[in-house]
């Protein structure tokens, strides 16, 4: 399966200022049982029970209801969402991640992530970046004075910029996620990439 590689991002960005959005927020349980992993499916559930009353009304002022932040996510529009400390907490489910990345999300800045769903927004290709608590309440306060406020995530350089402000702040990554996700490898993807390496390992012994 092709992925798609990752450079610089830049986009205008969806707010979500939740703080400990869990996984059952991002994705609820009764979608765990689904064997599929259409993106559509998992993406058309995300945040799904936020964005829904139970009778299956939009509710209304939720922000991915809003009409600056209902638009799908598409290159340079909304492909980055700035959520609220400590997201992803809860359960393991590797559903919230398949959830993020099937909406069409392509990063996640937070100013701190559940381990388990870092690693897991990795695995599906979505970029969890880690800013300061101050960095992160500047983003949120320039998207509240005008939506289209631009953020640029820099992969190579492991930067992240408000465009609004000219701020900037570097994150880190593991450097064997950085080089799958700028590949665009997964894990067998890179073991494939390194076959003649591992033939000449071999024949050597």
């Amino acid at each position: 399966m092709a992925h798609q590689k990752f450079s610089l991002i830049k986009s205008t960005c969806i707010p979500i200022q939740i703080d400990n959005c869990n996984t059952d927020l991002i994705i609820p349980a009764r979608y765990l049982a689904s064997t599929s992993r259409d993106p559509k499916f998992f993406g058309d559930a995300f945040m799904h029970d936020l964005r829904y009353n139970a009778k299956g009304e939009l509710v209304a002022d939720f922000v991915l209801n809003r009409p600056v932040f209902s638009e799908a996510p598409h290159e340079g529009c909304h492909e980055i969402i700035v959520g609220g400390q400590n997201w992803g907490s809860g359960s393991s489910r590797e559903h919230a991640a398949w959830a993020i990345s099937g909406y069409g999300v392509r990063v996640v800045i937070s100013s701190s992530f559940a381990d388990i769903h870092r690693n897991n927004l990795l695995n599906c290709f979505v970029l969890p970046v880690i800013v300061s608590e101050a960095f992160q309440q500047e983003l949120f306060a320039s998207i509240a004075k005008d939506a289209d406020t631009v953020v640029t995530v820099d992969l190579p350089n492991q930067t992240v910029t408000n465009e609004a402000t000219g701020h900037s702040e570097k994150f880190d990554i593991n450097s064997y996620k950085k080089y799958c996700l700028m590949n665009g490898y997964d894990d067998i993807d890179y073991l494939l990439s390194q076959t003649d390496k591992i033939e000449a390992f071999e024949n050597k012994k």
